[in-house]
């Protein structure tokens, strides 16, 4: 393990020296590939210099535990012990940061949230979990560009599709895949009973044309008129496009620019991204299913997170993870939840690890 990380040491040390060249410094692409390579290997490389170091401290203090004065050997001993302590702490972080990095980390994401079980309340309900993840991506400073969205006449989503830009966001919301449910009383229910009712939510990767290659003659272009708000120009004119792939079946709708161009790019980008997502499922062994397995069918009964509005909660099942501060997670402050459920996978990818190391 140390022998592939002493060459990560090595090449961190040489790019900070690659980065002071003025033929380096001076050529902006060369420039930003060496800074993100740095960056991307320095937390494993500055960790692995602790040890290091700790090493060394150790092996000087076990020296002084040879010398004849007794106050010395004391202070070694004390020493050495404290060391001891440091190393177990840090050899724990380098396994952890030479784990397999999930290489689509880095990538934008599209955010896709569909209304599930509960009619006219699913679809405000997906309306704000979109209120939320727009929140919670204006607090990281990621740009966002709405896609697609199907709206309900009281302000809700059927269906909403968000471009989301910005550093290793995938990374951060790859884990919020899947039903959210929400327990509240509806507006438009007179009783006062609570209502269940649920939303579906998709995190896929942005795909990039290398990684996707799509054959023209494998798609099924329409164009038609746009529905609903926009102008006369969007309404009178064909510039709705609708994009079938035709060996997978899936349908892309992109009616909401007011140009024909506008609605096919956003339809591509789109679709190359679901065929990413699909293509990685099927690649993967431990996760052999097809897109559809992220968001489940939308019942009641399928949830990873539950949004109970009387009792002001919020509950992650996944991890049996409680808080009782529902309008501040409402308002996009959900690092909480996000940094307990990668923990909770990173723990298990260690302990995997652990368990094959054996």
């Amino acid at each position: 393990m140390f022998e592939n990380i002493e060459k990560v040491l090595q090449r961190y040390d040489q790019l900070g020296g690659l980065l002071t060249e003025p033929g380096v410094f001076n050529n902006p692409k060369e420039y930003t590939r060496y800074i993100r390579e740095r960056n991307e290997i320095e937390p494993l490389a500055l960790a692995y210099r602790t040890y290091k170091e700790i090493e060394q401290g150790i092996g000087s203090a076990r020296q002084l535990l040879d010398t004849g004065d007794e106050d010395i050997k004391l202070l070694a001993k004390e020493e050495l012990q404290s060391l001891e302590r440091q190393r177990e702490s840090i050899e724990a972080r380098l396994k952890e940061l030479i784990l397999p990095k999930d290489p689509l980390d880095a990538k934008n994401v599209l955010l896709e949230i569909r209304a599930g079980a509960g009619g006219e309340e699913s679809a405000l309900f997906a309306g704000d979990l979109l209120r939320m993840y727009l929140k919670y991506a204006e607090k990281k400073r990621w740009r966002t560009e709405v896609l697609s969205a199907n709206t309900t006449g009281i302000g809700g989503y059927k269906e909403v599709i968000v471009l989301i830009e910005g550093e290793k966001v995938y990374s951060r919301l790859k884990f919020e895949s899947g039903v959210h449910r929400v327990q509240r009383v509806p507006k438009t229910e007179a009783s006062g009973r609570i209502h269940t009712s649920t939303a579906t939510v998709a995190i896929l990767p942005e795909a990039d044309d290398v990684e996707i290659e799509v054959r023209s003659e494998d798609l099924k272009i329409d164009t038609f008129r746009a529905g609903g708000h926009g102008g006369q120009n969007v309404n009178k004119l064909e510039t709705a496009i609708r994009i079938t792939h035709l060996p997978t079946g899936m349908v892309v709708v992109c009616q909401d620019e007011r140009s024909q161009y506008q609605n096919r790019m956003k339809a591509m980008t789109i679709l190359k991204s679901r065929l990413l997502s699909m293509s990685r499922d099927k690649q993967t062994s431990e996760r052999a299913q097809d897109r559809r397995s992220q968001v489940g069918t939308g019942d009641r009964s399928e949830k990873i997170r539950t949004y109970n509005f009387p009792q002001n909660r919020v509950t992650d099942h996944r991890i049996n993870y409680t808080v009782h501060t529902l309008g501040s997670i409402l308002s996009g402050d959900i690092d909480e939840f996000i940094d307990a459920v990668t923990e909770y996978y990173r723990t298990n990818e260690l302990s995997r690890a652990a368990a094959s190391d054996k």
